[in-house]
This record gives C-alpha cells, sequence and structure tokens, in this order.
C-alpha cells in the first residue's frame, strides 16, 4: 500500500501534477487499516488525477477490491481509469455507481470486459449505458467473451428491451456469471422474452433480479424458474465436484499408503536379505530370523487384506450411495409424473371450459344471427312499402297539381263570362265566401285533430319501437339457425309483398279512375253550365222576361257546382290527410329501422370482439400448454443425464479401485505368498 502511495506521488510529480489531497488522504487511511480495498467513493476526481491513477493501476498489485461511486467522472478520466486496468491482475471488484457513464464509458468497459481476467465483481448502478444502443452492444460483446466475471450490476441504466435483447445474445456465449441485476430499467415484454430465451441456454446464471421493468408476471415467473434451475444444476455439479474430490483424496491417500507400505516391505526384505547374507555362522539364528520375517510378511499380508476389505467396504458404501441416488430419482420422477397427471387433469377441466364457452358463444351468435334475419325481412318490408306509398303519392301529387291548374283556368275563363253576372250576384258570392270560410274552418278544425291523431300515432310509433327493441334483445338467442329458414321466407315474402303492392297499385289506379271520371264529368257539366250561360246571356237581350227564370236556373246550377265543389274539397282534403299519416307513419318506421339497425351492427362488433378474445385466451393457453411440455422434457433428459453421469461416475471409481488394487507391485507379491 506505501508502494502504491509512493508510487501515485512520483507519478504526479513526473507528469506535472499536483496530487490531490482527498486521494492522498484516503491512500494514508487504507495504509494504515491495512486494507486492500481503495475506497475514492464520493470524492471529485479530475482528469489529471484519473490519468496517474490508471497508470498506477497498471503497476499496482495490492488493491483487489476498487470503489470510485459518485466521483462525477468525466467521460475522458472514465476511459483513462478502464484503460489502466486493463491488464491488471490484482482488482477483483470495481465500483463504477454513479458516474453517468455514457457511450464512452460503455464501449471502454467493454474493451475492459474483453482485456480483464481477474475482475470478479461489476458494480454499475446509477449510469446511462442503455441510452446508446450500439455503446451498449460493444459493452455485450466484451461480456460475451469474459471469462472471469461472477457478479453485474446494472441497476437503473436506462436499458430498454434492445439493450436486453443484446444482453440476451451475450448470455448465450457468456458461461461465468452468476448474478446479474438489471433492476429498475426499461426492459418491458419483449426484452424480457429475449432475456428468458436466453436463460434456455445459459446454464451459468443462478440469480437474475428483474424488478421495476414493466415484465409481465408470467415471464418473471419463468426466469425465476430458469435461474432455479441453474441453481440447483450448479449445486447438484458442486456436490458431485465435492464428491470427487472427496474420492480422490481418499484414493490418493490409499496410493501414498500403499506405497508406505510397500516400501516398507522392500525395505524390510532388503535388510532380510543382507541379514541373510551376513548371519552365515549359525543356523539357528538364521532360522530364527526368518521365522521373524515370516511373520512380519504375515502381519504385513494381513494388514493388507484388512485394508483391502476396509477398501470393498468404502465401495460397498459407495454403491449404496448410488442406490439411494437412483431411489431418490426414482421418487422425483414419480412426483412429475403425480405433476404430470396434474397438469393434464387442469388442462382438460380448461379445455372443457373452452368448449362451453364455445357453445354459450355459438348459441348466442346464432340467436343474434337469427334475429339480424328476421330485422332485416321487417327493414326490407317497410322499405318496399315506403317505396310503393312514396310513388303513390308522387302520382297523386301530380294529378292534383294536374286537375287544380285546370280547374284554374277554367274558374278564370267562367269568371271572365260572368263578370257581366257578378254584380247582380253579389249576395250569392257572399253566401258563398261564406261557407268557404266555414269549410276553410272546418278544414282546419280537421287538419289539427288529424296532427293530434299523428301525434298519437307517434306516441304509438314510440311505444312499439321499445317493444321492437325489447323484442329485439329477446330474439338475439335465435338469430344463426333460423337464418336458412329467415332467407327462404324472405323470398315468399317478397312474392307476397309483390302481390300485395300489385293489388293495392291496382286498387289505387281504379280509384284514381273513378277521381278522372268524377273530374271529366264534373269538367262535363261545367262546360255544359258555362254554354248555358253564354246563351243566356245572348237571350237575355233578347229574352228579359225570362231572366228571372234562368236567373233561378243559374243559382240552382251554381248551388251544384258549389256542392260538387265542396265533396271534391273534401275528397283532396281527405286523401291529402291519409298521405300525410301515411308519410309519417313511414318516417317513424323508417327511424325506428335506422335505429334498429345500428343496434344490430353494435351485436355484430361485440360478437366479433368476443369470438376474436376467446381465440386469443385459447392461443394463450395452447402456448402456455406446449411450454410447460417442453420444461417438463427438459427436466426429465436433465435427470436422467444426471443419472448417467452418475452411474459413469460409479463405474470409474470402481474400475480405478480395482485396477489399482490389481496392477499394484504389492498386489502381484501378495498374490504367489497366497
Amino acid at each position: 500500500m506505501e508502494d502504491f502511495r509512493w508510487t501515485y506521488l512520483q507519478l504526479c510529480k513526473e507528469g506535472g501534477v499536483e496530487p490531490q489531497e482527498s486521494v492522498v488522504a484516503q491512500l494514508q487511511e487504507s495504509r494504515a487499516a491495512h486494507s486492500s480495498r481503495l475506497d475514492l467513493s464520493g470524492h471529485s476526481l479530475s482528469t489529471d488525477t484519473c490519468s496517474v491513477l490508471a497508470r498506477a493501476f497498471q503497476k499496482d498489485a495490492v488493491f483487489t477490491e476498487v470503489s470510485l461511486s459518485d466521483c462525477m467522472l468525466t467521460e475522458e478520466g472514465t476511459k483513462m481509469i478502464l484503460a489502466g486496468l486493463f491488464h491488471n491482475t490484482s482488482v477483483k471488484c470495481l465500483d463504477l455507481k454513479g458516474n453517468n457513464l455514457r457511450s464512452t464509458g460503455a464501449e471502454v468497459l467493454g474493451k475492459l470486459l474483453g482485456c480483464n481476467k481477474t475482475l470478479h465483481r461489476l458494480v454499475l448502478e446509477w449510469n446511462a449505458l442503455g441510452v446508446w444502443e450500439e455503446s451498449f452492444s460493444l459493452f455485450c460483446d466484451g461480456l460475451a467473451s469474459n471469462n472471469t466475471l461472477t457478479h453485474l450490476d446494472l441497476r437503473n441504466n436506462q436499458v430498454n428491451h434492445h439493450g436486453a435483447s443484446e444482453l440476451a445474445l451475450a448470455l448465450r456465449r457468456n458461461s461465468t456469471l452468476q448474478e446479474l441485476d438489471l433492476r429498475w430499467n426499461n426492459i418491458g415484454l419483449l426484452g424480457g422474452r429475449s432475456l428468458l430465451e436466453a436463460l434456455q441456454k445459459n446454464k451459468s446464471v443462478v440469480q437474475l433480479e428483474m424488478a421495476g421493468n414493466n415484465i409481465p408476471s408470467d415471464i418473471l415467473k419463468a426466469l425465476e424458474q430458469s435461474t432455479g434451475h441453474n441453481s440447483e444444476r450448479e449445486f447438484t455439479l458442486r456436490e458431485s465436484r465435492n464428491k470427487t474430490h472427496v474420492l480422490s483424496r481418499e484414493i490418493q491417500s490409499l496410493k501414498e499408503e500403499k506405497g508406505r507400505q510397500f516400501l516398507s516391505l522392500m525395505e524390510t526384505i532388503d535388510r532380510q536379505r543382507d541379514e541373510m547374507g551376513r548371519s552365515t555362522k549359525s543356523t539357528s539364528a538364521q532360522i530364527g530370523q526368518l521365522q521373524q520375517a515370516l511373520n512380519e510378511r504375515k502381519s504385513a499380508i494381513n494388514s493388507l487384506t484388512a485394508k483391502l476389505q476396509m477398501t470393498e467396504a468404502a465401495l460397498a458404501l459407495s454403491e449404496q450411495k448410488g442406490q439411494s441416488m437412483g431411489e431418490v430419482l426414482s421418487h422425483m420422477k414419480a412426483e412429475k409424473e403425480e405433476q404430470k397427471e396434474l397438469q393434464s387433469r387442469l388442462r382438460k377441466k380448461q379445455e372443457e371450459e373452452s368448449s362451453l364457452r364455445e357453445g354459450k358463444l355459438h348459441r348466442e351468435i346464432q340467436n343474434l344471427m337469427e334475429t339480424n334475419g328476421q330485422l332485416r325481412n321487417k327493414v326490407e318490408e317497410l322499405e318496399c312499402r315506403c317505396k310503393s306509398q312514396q310513388q303513390q303519392i308522387f302520382e297523386l301529387k301530380q294529378e292534383l297539381t294536374n286537375s287544380t291548374a285546370e280547374l284554374k283556368m277554367r274558374l278564370t275563363k267562367a269568371e271572365d263570362r260572368l263578370e257581366s253576372e257578378k254584380r247582380r250576384s253579389k249576395q250569392t258570392l257572399e253566401d258563398m265566401e261564406s261557407l268557404r270560410h266555414k269549410e276553410v274552418e272546418n278544414v282546419s278544425r280537421h287538419l289539427e285533430e288529424s296532427e293530434r291523431a299523428l301525434q298519437e300515432r307517434i306516441f304509438k310509433l314510440e311505444a312499439q319501437r321499445i317493444q321492437l327493441e325489447e323484442e329485439l334483445g329477446k330474439t338475439k338467442a335465435a338469430v344463426v339457425t333460423e337464418r336458412a329458414q329467415a332467407e327462404e321466407e324472405l323470398g315468399k315474402v317478397r312474392t307476397q309483398m309483390r302481390l300485395e303492392e300489385q293489388e293495392h297499385v291496382s286498387s289505387l289506379e281504379e280509384k284514381l279512375r273513378s277521381l278522372r271520371a268524377s273530374m271529366q264529368q264534373l269538367q262535363l257539366h261545367c262546360s255544359q253550365q258555362k254554354q248555358s250561360i253564354s246563351e243566356l246571356q245572348a237571350k237575355s237581350s233578347h229574352q228579359s222576361v225570362e231572366m228571372d227564370g234562368l236567373r233561378r236556373r243559374i243559382e240552382e246550377l251554381q248551388q251544384d257546382l258549389s256542392g260538387k265543389e265542396q265533396e271534391k274539397v273534401a275528397e283532396v282534403s281527405r286523401v291529402r290527410v291519409e298521405l300525410l299519416e301515411q308519410i309519417g307513419q313511414l318516417e317513424a318506421d323508417r327511424t325506428a329501422q335506422e335505429g334498429l339497425k345500428a343496434k344490430i351492427s353494435a351485436v355484430e362488433r361485440e360478437m366479433k370482439v368476443l369470438t376474436n378474445n376467446h381465440r386469443e385466451v385459447l392461443l394463450d393457453k395452447e402456448s402456455e400448454k406446449s411450454s410447460l411440455l417442453e420444461k417438463l422434457r427438459l427436466k426429465e433428459v436433465e435427470i436422467q443425464r444426471m443419472k448417467e453421469d452418475e452411474a459413469q461416475r460409479a463405474s470409474y471409481l470402481q474400475s480405478a479401485i480395482l485396477s489399482y488394487v490389481q496392477g499394484s507391485p504389492l498386489g502381484h507379491y501378495s498374490s504367489p505368498n497366497k
């Protein structure tokens, strides 16, 4: 630590940079505490200080943990410090929290991850690495090529779904990263899916934090399950490694013991041989020595046999462990089969519910289609009636206009001829005017009564419209099944309507013919009266005596004409009132039909929305079912592979022990003695 402080001061002196007091004080504190952690968090570091620290880190072999959080580093300073750590071999933990690292920082971090071979933990919380997609892709490329990093903290880095896809590609290639923290970013649905697909291939990530990323709960659960599978796999691998390490140590100890025993036996044999060569003086001493050597050999053989029995017992224990592992695996298989059965039952229930819903929806659709067909039939009938009545009204109006024009022309001619007699018949005209006023009042009263009747009819039609709406709601259940029947009945009804319309038209034509005949009779009568008036005017100069009779005759004829005109006006007004009533009724029916059409279109849109939602729910259920089946298949494959690995390891250990025991010199030595 003192060396690092001295190096920092020396480099500042060489570069002409004034040492930063906060950095020197922190180095002094770490030296006093004998700590391998350099904590510069919260200190604002200048660019010159960053360049000096970068050069010092290149030569550093003391600090294993460096904290530069909240140091307000510039892009140039960040680039220098990270470049100094490219080939550092001591720093294992680097904290760059809250330095607002951007595009340049992301690129240099990618290069650092590609070059550095000792960094295990990297904290990048509260930066902005995910804002620039190209720079973040370079960072992900460096992460993909790194083989030492185990913990990466990317909280609050504005990583979107594009950045998540780049991270997913990096995780596919990386095989050492174990913990990844992506909380409080903006990964979203697409990013969650890409990470989930990457974790299907990555087997090293055992902890993944994804809170605050707008990811649906099902994808979060899937991510947790995949990381859980990775953690279980890592745990089983760690246990197997520990077991193999223990077994290898036991085998090594056995080998060493056997080697020592073999060496001791060889030394004893050498000593015995030396003693036998040297002791040729007395046979008794030689026999005693030989007996002792034989006893020692027997004891050594007994010890070897005992050790062989111990090794056989250890092998038996390992076999028992393998059997217990097989039982555990069989138990896991049984549990998985039970889970499969439960899932199949749930799936069947869901399918039954979906089929029931489909049946209900089909029935509702059929009912709605039936009501739609009925309403369309009614609409067509009403439209046909409207068209026929409008055509009749138009013809009657034309005839009325023609007749009124002719009558006006004839009346003007008659008035021109009767100007001479108007003076004489003022009283009669005044009477006629009073009668006309009375008739006008009667007509106005009749019109008011007809308007009241029309209003009552409108209220009745409103009530009928409400009833029709209620019937529409009731008849929604019968729309689809009776559609074909409704179309057939529609053809029949159309033919009937055509026949009825033809009959109605013929009746109206007959009425019009009768009216025309009456009009012709009236015209003939008027012409006859005009002729008689002209004759009377010619004879008036010659026959003054007959004027009284003629005047009486004229008065009678005028009364007849006034009566006929009153009848004609009454008939015309009655026809007009009937036509107005029919027009109002038709307009009310048309408005009701338009409302019904709008309601039918709304119901059809609702039906389409319901069918689309139902189809989407079915597709989601099928995708979930397929994903669960795929997960079960992968789990079974992994369990089968683990069983095969355990069996293979047990067979390897057994064969290695047997081959060692049979191929050792001690085994060759003990076999002929037996």
